[in-house]
């Protein structure tokens, strides 16, 4: 396949064995037009390559954000079976002091 390359992808990345430069007939020398310039297309490359770089930094954003939110939950039912534990224990004492109390009275 003979296919000539192009700017993006040359043929051999060799610059001995690329074709030189020729300096364009219809334009003077030195002069850049803002056609022939690839600022726009370097900007939305560079704009795509930084999104691209910040998806996993918002991937792991939402990841400690939803760890922080179990963890919440986590600490909520752990204090929830804490304050029954120690309501059933405070039913037991009032219990106690009901039955050693009417042990008493009918002494």
């Amino acid at each position: 396949m003979n296919t000539a390359g192009t700017i993006d992808r040359p043929l051999t990345h060799d610059p001995q064995k690329q074709a030189p430069m020729k300096p364009s007939t219809n334009e003077p020398t030195g002069s850049a037009t803002p056609e022939v310039t690839t600022t726009g297309a370097k900007d939305s490359r560079q704009n795509r390559t930084r999104e691209m770089q910040l998806i996993p930094e918002a991937l792991a954003r939402a990841h400690m954000h939803d760890r922080l939110h179990e963890a919440q939950e986590q600490r909520r039912a752990m204090s929830l079976v804490a304050a029954r534990r120690m309501q059933r224990r405070a039913e037991r004492a009032s219990r106690r002091a009901r039955r050693a109390l009417a042990m008493a009275v009918m002494q």
